[in-house]
């Protein structure tokens, strides 16, 4: 009886090895940070407070952001200040020829904010984000400005996760 392998037996236990080690080096947490950095990085965040909201966009806006870093709740003892500006506007961009109307639209909302320490008054972040979201307008009126409406709140949203984001890197260097 012959000890030699089979090159299809050699090749399948290399695969396998192969994607075991592969599969070793695979994690769900960035390379360079520590655990006390992340809770650290959450800490501030949850200590943010934000500007108030002008219109319902940046109401919208506002809230998610305050949802994403601390749970909806407003910080008690603030220790950084966002001032947020949210402006937005819908245009039409499929245009039937024959009836002169938009058939889909766009609604997008421009972000402006300002990430500020509030012990020294330091600037820590400025950023200009936008957030875009598609809609289609149906043939009803009440359903096209609740078309409108639903999209203005999904770029709102969208916004929101950008900053948070951009804020989280921010706080956690």
């Amino acid at each position: 009886m012959s000890s030699e392998l089979k090159p299809s037996t050699v090749l399948r236990r290399s695969l396998l090895i192969g994607a075991a080690l592969l599969l070793a080096g695979c994690q769900a947490r960035p390379l360079y940070q520590d655990v006390n950095a992340i809770g650290e990085t959450r800490g501030a965040l949850a200590a943010i407070s934000y500007s108030e909201a002008t219109s319902r966009i940046g109401l919208e806006t506002r809230n998610r952001l305050l949802f994403l870093t601390s749970g909806g709740k407003e910080a008690a003892t603030p220790e950084y200040r966002v001032e947020l500006t949210v402006t937005g506007g819908v245009t039409g961009i499929l245009l039937d020829e024959a009836a002169d109307t938009p058939n889909a639209g766009r609604a997008a909302v421009l972000g402006t904010y300002t990430l500020k320490r509030i012990s020294d008054d330091t600037v820590l972040k400025t950023g200009r984000r936008t957030g875009v979201a598609l809609f289609d307008y149906p043939r009803q009126e009440f359903a096209k400005l609740r078309a409108v409406r639903d999209a203005e709140t999904r770029a709102a949203r969208e916004l929101a996760e950008i900053i948070y984001a951009d804020l989280a890197m921010t706080l956690g260097r």
